[in-house]
């Protein structure tokens, strides 16, 4: 069996030694492409692999076309829009993310870019605090629910927003107030906290018609997507409304648009940073190397999201 560990961004040194121990055990040949500047490089690698683990890297149908023995692909972090999952289920190959693993880190990277925009990028001159503002969480899962814990540890009134949660009682037992609909935690919210995936439902959906809700002050805070947002309506938006800040942890299209026309307003990092910590690349390592091995000896697709 050949696993294929294909990452632009490596993992850390713990969390490749730990991955191929565990493979190591289980009689698996692990192969490491890291760093690759070409496509091609990815294309000759993965012609033998029977799985793969990638980061952000992307599994298009030219890949899985290259890839007559794969049975298997995940995907070390939560989003997995990088992966063609048309293709992959034709193919009968089974996609995996690993969720979980790198929430606390996306959640802190999230508290720490609302006080870094309530403080001015930390540049001088007055800013304010964001105890007692009101924070609105968009999409309440394994991320959404951490950020709204430490919101509330620092003192702020956390609201939260998911389709997908009709159960009041999953707000309540953490002390968030549920709303009814996206429209309203955008009006109610001076901090909103964005944790949708990519789809064709989300595209685009955080436009001027919605973003144009939010009260005096607020900033709009996102982790997840870029595709999310539309760009273009956003960059309206803050040219009319001089009170509103946006902070991403995805480098958008405008940025150098955004940067001349708004300064301080808006900020990104440089490179998606969320899951860029030493724990949590540790954490989806492991944990994507363990989900191959129990694939393989049980059959177990406890995380599959190409179902």
């Amino acid at each position: 069996m050949k696993v294929l560990i294909a990452t632009e961004k490596p993992f850390a040194a713990a969390a490749t030694n730990g991955i191929k121990n565990i493979f190591d055990k289980a009689g698996y040949t692990t192969v490491f492409l890291e760093k690759y500047t070409d496509k091609q490089q990815l294309l000759d690698a993965v012609k033998d692999a029977d799985a793969l683990i990638i980061r952000s890297d992307k599994v298009t149908r030219e890949v899985l076309n290259a890839a007559p023995h794969l049975k298997v692909v995940v995907r070390a972090g939560a989003g997995y829009d990088n992966v063609d999952l048309n293709t992959s289920t034709a193919k009968g190959i089974t996609v995996m993310n690993t969720p979980g693993q790198n929430s606390n880190a996306v959640a802190e990277l999230a508290i720490g870019m609302m006080i870094f925009m309530a403080r001015n990028q930390f540049t001088p001159g007055t800013g304010s605090e964001i105890k007692g503002k009101k924070l609105g969480i968009h999409a309440y899962g394994n991320v959404g629910r951490i950020v709204g814990r430490y919101g509330k540890a620092l003192g702020m009134e956390v609201y939260a927003y998911d389709p997908f949660i009709s159960d009041p009682t999953v707000y309540e037992k953490d002390g968030v107030v549920p709303v009814s609909s996206v429209e309203e935690l955008y009006s109610v919210s001076n901090y909103v906290s964005v944790h949708i995936p990519a789809n064709e439902q989300t595209r685009r959906s955080l436009n001027k018609a919605l973003l144009e809700r939010l009260p005096q002050g607020a900033s709009i805070i996102n982790t997840a997507r870029k595709e999310v947002v539309d760009e273009e309506q956003l960059c309206e938006l803050l040219a009319e409304r001089a009170d509103l800040k946006y902070a991403t942890d995805i480098l958008p299209d405008n940025y150098a648009v955004l940067q001349e026309k708004f300064g301080k307003r808006v900020f990104s990092t440089p490179k998606k940073m969320g899951a860029e910590t030493a724990e949590a690349n540790i954490n989806a390592g492991l944990a994507a190397a363990n989900q191959i091995v129990a694939f393989f000896q049980t059959g177990d697709r406890r995380f599959q999201v190409n179902k």
